[in-house]
């Protein structure tokens, strides 16, 4: 089925996990040929450049098209000339939360019309199940005129990366692998373990694996909602959340321990904010009421207002009000150590303090300032320091680590006294706040 090895892969859809795939193969010595229709992504890749905000990425993506195993072209004839294809593009949701797949239409039907032989095409897109096998399959064979399972390879291998640990995780979280055929899984397994020395989980079929995508953050969704609502309990009853949540998990259970994860002041980014409403959205198409997917995204969705009141009822309990308080804003991005703002909780948070009429500062050192837009009006301040002057409260909505490297005490210096500091993401030391001279609080804590 496979032609060559080594011959090549192209990744078609240069967004976020295109570009760490790509940058990635081609740093293990793979000839890598990115394909995106946005001539701006195109112009940035053959510059060198990544427009993805993943750490280490931005070397690895310079370093490989300064040695020419990195490329990045509009055309799609460049999938010719490889052996494997990538497509990772997007899947928005639809008004009704319906997934939107003329994305995968439209490359299915690009790659289609240059589809050879002995290609091997894996899709990495989160779609609904059934996609790979009634959609793809059918608009690749009907324009190449091939057979998959007989003339090329096909196989849905589902993305499973975070943000801020991508390259990491894509080098030792093993494949899924769901093919419409045992030699396109077998091909499509030598390749992960060839390519990145990840070992694969083989799957019946492609909808099996596409379910595996949507189980995995389903599952994190609620998992997080559960924390978000024990925090909530905890709040109320003067104890730490997060105590109570280290305790818990080290019960065994099954061939696991207990793993609740933390709370924070919200979920967001691209995947566990769509993947519950794919799974409700089956659920409905299948005639089933589910509960789970609405509750869990309910839960979260909850938790940007949430954090906003407990901002509010601790400024009164410093006889101040919200109107006339200076708050600083540190992080809008919606995970740590990311500039990503894509359906980030922060923005909730922000569009409220807008509303309050406060005086409101905005530092991000990880979001340029094109994406911050996305989130506020409020021009980004350029670094901390200013930030928090005379500030009245800090307001911790993503806990980047530059904001660890600036002394606790240093920053209780430059804001007002008795300055309240709101950790939404729970990343520092309640103790060491306290001790810098800040009213501290965490969410649950």
């Amino acid at each position: 089925m496979v032609r060559g090895m080594r011959s090549g892969i192209a990744v078609v859809g240069f967004g976020y996990i295109g570009t760490v795939i790509g940058a990635v193969l081609a740093d293990r010595g793979w000839p890598v040929t990115g394909v995106d229709v946005r001539e701006h992504v195109v112009d940035e890749i053959n510059a060198g450049r990544s427009h993805v905000p993943e750490p280490g990425l931005g070397e690895l993506v310079a370093n490989n098209v300064g040695v020419g195993r990195l490329r990045a072209t509009t055309d799609f004839a460049a999938v010719a000339d490889n052996d494997f294809i990538v497509v990772t593009v997007g899947t928005p949701l639809g008004p009704d939360y319906e997934p939107i797949v003329d994305d995968i239409t439209a490359a299915a039907r690009a790659v289609g019309g240059h589809l050879r032989p002995g290609h091997l095409v894996i899709l990495k897109s989160t779609v609904p199940p059934d996609t790979t096998e009634t959609l793809v399959k059918p608009v690749l064979e009907e324009v190449s005129g091939l057979t998959a399972g007989v003339d090329f390879g096909l196989a849905f291998c589902p993305e499973r990366l975070a943000e801020g640990v991508a390259i990491r995780e894509l080098t030792s979280i093993p494949v899924v692998v769901g093919a419409v055929d045992e030699r396109s899984a077998r091909a499509c397994a030598m390749l992960w373990r060839h390519a990145l020395g990840v070992e694969s989980i083989i799957v019946d079929d492609p909808r099996t694996a596409e379910m595996v995508k949507l189980a995995c953050n389903t599952w994190i969704d609620l998992n997080v909602a559960m924390a978000n609502e024990m925090a909530k309990i905890c709040d109320r009853l003067g104890m730490d959340a997060l105590q109570v949540i280290y305790a818990a998990n080290s019960m065994p259970k099954g061939m696991h321990n207990v793993n609740i994860l933390h709370p924070s002041m919200g979920v967001g980014g691209y995947c566990l904010t769509k993947d519950p409403w794919f799974v409700n959205h089956l659920g409905q198409n299948l005639g089933l009421e589910l509960s789970i997917p609405r509750t869990s995204r309910t839960v979260n969705d909850t938790m940007p207002t949430y954090t906003y009141g407990l901002l509010t009822d601790l400024l009164t309990g410093q006889g101040k009000a919200i109107e006339t308080s200076k708050i600083a804003v540190l992080g809008i991005a919606f995970k740590n150590n990311t500039g990503d703002c894509r359906l980030t909780p922060t923005r909730y948070v922000v569009e409220l303090l807008e509303a309050s009429g406060c005086e409101l500062s905005v530092h991000d050192p990880w979001v340029p300032d094109e994406e911050a837009y996305t989130v506020t009006k409020v021009p980004l301040t350029a670094d901390i320091e200013s930030a928090v002057k005379d500030a009245d409260a800090l307001v911790v909505l993503a806990g980047h680590r530059e904001f660890h490297q600036i002394p606790l005490t240093r920053l209780a210096e430059l804001t007002a006294v008795g300055c309240i500091f709101l950790d939404g993401r729970n990343s520092f030391d309640p103790a060491a706040a306290r001790a810098a001279g800040f009213i501290y609080k965490g969410i649950g804590r």
